[in-house]
């Protein structure tokens, strides 16, 4: 994906509302998600940005999955768009997302898997991250889970 299609798939994926349960479900689809469709054990954290809705560490993940839900959090909560995008966009610039803004390594990485929760009319309330996979697949398995809760909002 480029740099445009990411903001596009982000503007497709605003919510009208977001409760804890909706971030159970959202965290349980993705779960669900990198369980049956990819066969792999993914880390899930949903949160609004003062703290967590829902976190789940697969059988087979690890603390160092820990530390990537983390620094790939803190990208969006900094810049607001998804981790991927942060990093994609700085490649097609011709630079590094560490060279470009000289944050540490150790609290932000610019990899796929993060992306911002939007609610109509409020702006970015918080992130869902996924780590385990790829940076690409951890961010299609945030975005899929996203679309899944926002249509499960969409009926009566």
């Amino acid at each position: 994906m480029s740099p445009d299609d990411l903001l596009k798939e982000e503007a497709s994926l605003v919510f009208d509302r977001f409760s804890a349960a909706d971030a159970l479900e959202l965290g349980l689809e993705a779960c669900r998600v990198a369980r049956e469709e990819i066969g792999k054990p993914v880390a899930v954290h949903v949160e609004r940005d003062d703290y967590p809705l829902f976190t789940h560490f697969m059988d087979g993940t690890d603390a160092n999955n820990l530390y990537w839900v983390t620094v790939k959090k803190n990208v969006v909560r900094r810049f607001g768009h998804s981790s991927l995008y942060e990093g994609l966009s700085r490649k097609a610039r011709g630079t590094t997302f560490l060279a470009d803004t000289g944050l540490p390594e150790t609290e932000y990485r610019a990899e796929g898997g993060s992306i911002p929760l939007v609610i109509r009319g409020e702006g970015r309330i918080g992130t869902i991250t996924v780590s385990g996979l790829t940076g690409a697949e951890d961010h299609a398995v945030a975005c899929k889970a996203a679309r899944y809760a926002l249509s499960r909002m969409e009926k009566p």
